[in-house]
């Protein structure tokens, strides 16, 4: 068998086709069904070796109906990782704009300072606390299933949010730009499995805004009283000092100004 020329346009799909694959990997990981990942590449390479190796006609026919028909099932299946994927791609190309306009900080570093001491107030008295801050993506479709607050964003009022005899403790608090919008608001949960065991529904919650929307998500545990960050399908454990510039970073505004 005499194979064509290896050419650059052959490279650019072979990169393209790794990408596409790496995409889903990472999509389907998140989701908890990387196991269904590998079962449907191998059907794939075994369909392509059939069909365009060995050309097996009946054979390929055979794979080629499973084929057309499974395309429909795993649209179906996985419509909500279908629809996260085309919400993040949307959300990183809203982005680009950002690149063209002067923004200052100083009214951003102001809110985030009052969402920073609140946070250590409540780290240090062992109070729970989900604080999601908006980015580029709308979050009404979240907002709307808690409480209505549109005040403006202070360290007292968060507090007293979280205060466990208060009824909007239960729940996360959206804020954007300098407005508390709405607290009590329920978030997606994380299928995550590589999660620690120790991060409880709080945790999880933060996670799964950060891998639905572009929202940075600040969790405070009850339990033992760290703080943690979710942004961009992570989490991680912060201390209080340095909270207030990974906030910055995660939004996207430059520390000096």
């Amino acid at each position: 068998m005499i194979f064509p020329p290896f050419t650059l346009k052959d490279l650019i799909d072979i990169l393209l086709i790794a990408t596409i694959l790496y995409g889903v990997f990472r999509l389907l990981r998140h989701s908890g069904a990387v196991n269904l990942f590998w079962g449907i590449l191998v059907f794939i390479l075994t369909w392509f070796i059939v069909s365009y190796v060995f050309r097996l006609e009946l054979t390929g026919a055979l794979f080629d109906r499973v084929i057309s028909v499974g395309a429909i099932a795993l649209i179906v299946i996985f419509q909500n990782e279908i629809r996260t994927f085309f919400n993040r791609l949307g959300s990183r190309m809203g982005n680009m704009p950002r690149m063209f306009r002067t923004r200052s900080s100083d009214e951003t570093r102001q809110v985030l300072q009052q969402v920073v001491i609140a946070c250590s107030h409540m780290a240090r008295q062992r109070t729970g606390a989900l604080i999601v801050l908006a980015n580029n993506q709308d979050l009404a479709s979240y907002t709307e299933t808690g409480e209505h607050v549109d005040a403006l964003v202070s360290t007292r009022l968060i507090e007293n949010i979280f205060s466990k005899n208060t009824p909007l403790h239960d729940g996360a608090l959206v804020i954007r730009g300098n407005r508390l919008v709405s607290a009590a608001c329920v978030l997606p949960i994380s299928a995550n499995r590589n999660l620690p065991k120790h991060y409880g529904l709080r945790h999880r919650a933060g996670l799964g805004i950060s891998e639905k929307t572009d929202a940075v998500a600040v969790v405070v545990s009850e339990e033992t009283g760290k703080i943690s960050v979710a942004h961009d399908e992570k989490i991680t454990e912060v201390e209080v000092d340095e909270l207030l510039d990974v906030l910055l970073v995660a939004l996207d505004f430059t520390k000096a100004n």
